[in-house]
This record gives structure tokens, sequence and C-alpha cells, in this order.
């Protein structure tokens, strides 16, 4: 499998994989993997019809995931159809209500419990679904060799999905907070403390509505999709986790020469 070429930690490594992303992208849909992935999801999506059908098929199934960002529930069959055959057109249904806006990005691009004909029928569909997998396949490769430049990566489109998916402002900043990997990367990027997490979910949304203000001059997360915006996040996430892993790594080495009785 291809591995991505990323020479540098740190925002110098993020400024090299940005100038180079484009070529080593075309490499790694090349790769044998990637081709006999591709090739099964085309001939065999069109005859998809429902959410069982797709839970059913493994091969299908970790494309669909894999395009979402949501690889790791492969196993969580029953779980992944009911979000499916939900759809999200109705606040009830179950992707609306999980504050992980994955779930309903991925219910609406199948469209099973949203319209009596399935999305999956569609000519341009393959295109579409197997363009997020070859991204999103590319940043788990990434994150194989940093996993900072990976949370970085996954950025841009984890705000598309909630911009999609939620009409509100708060709703958004939700989507964020229910987002592992997006709220990662705001909270280190705004210095926010790993205790944080802890205090009370309306509290966190004021402190991130501030910071973000103060440091961006919008609390907006709408404005995050500009691209200058998104540059300054991640930067500031790439000094700031990269000072930590120093510090960690300067305090370990220090712990194991007093122990060694250097």
């Amino acid at each position: 499998m291809y591995q991505p070429v990323i020479p540098l930690s740190g925002y110098g490594g993020w400024r090299f994989l940005s100038r180079t992303i484009d070529q080593q992208k075309e490499v790694y849909a090349a790769s044998a993997a990637v081709q006999r992935t591709e090739t099964y999801f085309r001939e065999n999506i069109g005859s998809i019809n429902s959410a069982e059908d797709l839970v059913n098929d493994r091969q299908l199934l970790e494309v669909a995931l894999g395009a979402f960002g949501l690889e790791d529930d492969l196993y969580a069959k029953a779980f992944i159809q009911k979000v499916l055959d939900d759809g999200t057109l109705e606040s009830a249904a179950l992707s609306n209500k999980l504050s992980d806006k994955r779930y309903a990005a991925l219910s609406k691009a199948f469209g099973f419990g949203d319209f009596d004909t399935p999305r999956t029928v569609l000519s341009d569909f393959a295109d579409e679904i197997l363009t997020r997998y070859k991204d999103r396949s590319f940043e788990v490769a990434v994150g194989e060799v940093d996993n900072d430049m990976r949370m970085a990566l996954n950025l841009g489109p984890a705000l598309n999905d909630i911009l999609d998916t939620a009409s509100t402002d708060t709703g958004r900043w939700f989507g964020v907070m229910g987002n592992t990997a997006l709220r990662t990367v705001f909270e280190t990027a705004m210095g926010f403390p790993s205790s944080f997490a802890a205090i009370d979910l309306d509290q966190q949304l004021d402190q991130f509505r501030d910071r973000a203000e103060r440091m961006f001059g919008t609390s907006k997360v709408e404005d995050f999709a500009n691209p200058e915006h998104q540059e300054k996040l991640i930067r500031l996430y790439m000094i700031r986790s990269e000072a930590a892993n120093f510090s960690a790594t300067s305090a370990g080495s220090i712990a194991l020469t007093l122990l060694q009785g250097g």
C-alpha cells in the first residue's frame, strides 16, 4: 500500500503535504488495492436498493463507511442500518439525534430513508462516494505516518458535512463538539486544556464561541469554511500540538535519565 511522503512534522510538514497532495493522491489512487476496491464498488453499488442490502455486503459497506470516516463502525451493522433506514428528513430520525453529523451525511448521501428510490441508482453516485472514499482513506494512510496531518486534512471535509446537515449555528457547534477529530483540532488550536471537555456542554459552547471571536474575528462555524480561517486554525493546531509533543518527550527523557541515575 502506498505510504504518503511527509519528511517533516509540524507546520513545516503540513506545508509540504499541502504542496504535494494532488500528486500523492494520484499515486495512492492508482495503487492495486484501491483500484480493486473501486472496481467492485462501481460494478455492484447500482444493485443496492436498501440499507439492508448495503450492510450485508461487507466490501460495499467498507467503502460507504470509509467515505464518511466511519470505518470503525464496520461491525455495528444494526446501528448503521437504522441510521440509513431513518433517513434525515424527520426530526426523530436517528442521525438527527446524534451530535456526530457524519452519520447524517452518510444517511443523506445514500437516501434510503428519504426517497422511494435510493440515490445508489444515480449515474454519478459511484463517482461521488468513491471520491470521498479515496480522500478519506488517503487521510488514514497519512495518519499512519503522522496523525496530526490526518487531523488537519479532515478539517475541511468534516466542517462541510456539518454545514450540510445542521441548519443552526448552535447545532453546528454541537456538531464540532460531537466529532472527536474535529473537536481536537479546535480545542488544541484555541489553547483549551485537556480538562475542558469535562465542563457543562453549554459552557463549552460559550467558550468556543468566545475564543473563536477573539482569535478569528467570528463565532460562526460557517466562517471556518473560509480557507484563510482554516489555514490559521491548522497552523495553530500544528504549532501547539508539536509543542505539546515536544514537552512530553522532553519530560520523558528527563525522567528516564533520572531513573538510570544519569
